[in-house]
This record gives C-alpha cells, structure tokens and sequence, in this order.
C-alpha cells in the first residue's frame, strides 16, 4: 500500500494503465490463505471492505446493492423456493438476503475459503447479521465443485457468488462447460440458476459476454442484468438462466408481493428497480448479441 504524510492507500488495479485508490483508515487483516490473499479494511468513504487477490468484493457502504441485485429478482421469480444453493459467498451477505425471504425451509451455502468466512464473522458480522447461525442456513467450508458432484440434492434457485474466473483465481476450475452442465443437473426443472458475472462497462464487459454466450447453450432463458456498484468503480452484471422463467419479465405486481414478504427492510430492490437493473444499455445489448468466444 502507498503512503502518504497522513494516509495509507490500498490501490486496486483493474489494468496496466488504471487503478482506484482508497485511503485506509484501519487495517483489521492482511494475509494468506490456502486459497488466495485476503484483506479486511476501513476506508472513510466505503466503510469496511473485504479484498480478495487485490480486488474489491464487497464495502460496508454499497454491498446491498451487489447482494439485493443477486438473490432477489432469482428468488423473485422462482416458482419453488424452498431449498436454495449458494456457490462461495463466504461474507454471509448472499446468505443473509436468501434467508430474508421467509419461503426458505433451507439454504445451503459452500465456500472453499474457510478463513474468509471466520474473518467475516470477527471483522464484518453486519455482512451476515446473524444468517450463519440461523437454524435454516447449512453452511459447508468445502469445495463447490465436489459438493455438486457427490450431492443428488436439488435445487429451486442456485445462486453463484463466486470470484471472476481468471486465471489465478480459486473459482477458476467452476466456469466451464461441464461445471455448468453440473449445476444444471442440481437445479429443480423449471428452478433459476443465477450468478455474478463480471464487469460490464463499455471497456469491460468481454468476460461477461463471453460467460452469457457459454450459458445459453444449457438454457432456454438466459439474461443479463446491471447496476453500477460505487465500491467496484464500475457497471457490475449478473446473468440470470432458466428454461421455463425469463427473469426480466417479470411483471411489477409479482415482485412487489415478493417485497412485501420479506423480512427487514430493503436497500435497493423492489418492482421499480427491477426494471432499471434489465433496462441494458445500446452497447451491452451489441455486445451480447455479437458472436464471440465461449468457455470451452
């Protein structure tokens, strides 16, 4: 981290040419585990972060609009809620939003990254607000991978919080064609599959196009949705997959029945937000359509 007379910096580089500075007011955590390198810190304008391998995942400040956009228009229109799987998500946020939705009998949760689930609960225990001992939350330190494949349990919704697949990441091995015919095989027919999907800025959004090229070949349905996350310093997506639901057209007095059962108070979603987040820009839209690489 840079220094100056009154600041330490945490510098996020999203290429050669461009970075993010953020002042740290408090280091609570910077080291390794088996998996990648993690960081816990305060900044005074996000508020506490977690950072993985250099990268942002989620701020005190803004993390609802990341995890509400996740869990929420899957869980929405999902005709079976009852058991929902969550690939990583190891703050406990995803966790958290899931279990707000009272149609939940169970939520299953698997991070490969034990060290990052007990540095949330010590350092960032608003993140899950108690979602990690709630009776109806199974949470499994353990590869994802290895769970789907030695598990026959399905599932309404699975949602996939898990880090971008580059290459020295430990979620990697989870983007690839058999990994998704794997995750398919877990969702109950007619179920939403939902996951985070990279950046999609007009400078940035290639990995993400190239994730929803990858995904129509195993669903009927599969649509991008966006917002800008303040903490990310971009335009942040989401693909949501289904062979029987399209996600985006969802009418507004469903969502706003599925709003009104949830517990605690939302941040960000509800039926008018919904439409803003799958209302994509000219140039995204260009960019899905065009052919281009997939995962092999």
């Amino acid at each position: 981290m840079p220094k100056t007379d009154r600041w330490n910096w945490y510098v996020e580089e999203f290429a050669p040419t461009e970075q993010h500075q953020h002042a740290v007011s408090k280091l609570f955590f910077s080291g390794e585990s088996a998996f990648q390198q993690i960081a816990v810190l305060e900044t005074p304008v996000f508020g506490k972060m977690l950072v993985l391998d250099g990268d942002t995942q989620s701020s005190q400040g803004d993390e609802k609009i990341y995890h509400e956009a996740l869990v929420h228009p899957a869980l929405a229109a999902a005709s079976d809620r009852r058991e929902v799987l969550i690939l990583g998500g190891g703050e406990g946020a995803t966790l958290r939003e899931v279990l707000r939705c009272p149609d939940v009998e169970r939520v299953t949760m698997v991070d490969i990254d034990g060290l990052v689930v007990e540095l949330s609960k010590k350092y960032l225990p608003e993140w899950a607000d108690g979602a990690f001992e709630n009776p109806r939350s199974r949470v499994i330190v353990g590869d994802a991978l290895a769970f789907m494949r030695e598990s026959s349990e399905r599932f309404g919704v699975i949602i996939s919080d898990l880090t971008e697949p580059l290459e020295d990441s430990p979620s990697n091995i989870l983007f690839n064609e058999e990994v998704f015919a794997l995750i398919k095989a877990r969702l109950l027919e007619g179920g939403v599959y939902v996951l985070q999907a990279s950046t999609s800025a007009f400078h940035n959004a290639s990995l993400h196009a190239k994730m929803a090229r990858t995904l129509r070949r195993h669903y009927r349905q599969v649509t991008s949705f966006s917002h800008h996350v303040p903490a990310f310093d971009t335009e942040w997506a989401f693909l949501a997959c289904s062979d029987r639901v399209d996600v985006a057209a969802l009418d507004a007095a469903s969502i706003a029945a599925y709003c009104a059962k949830l517990r605690g108070e939302s941040f960000f979603y509800d039926e008018q937000t919904h439409r803003r987040l799958f209302s994509l820009p000219l140039y995204l839209r260009r960019m899905l359509a065009a052919q281009g690489d997939t995962f092999s």
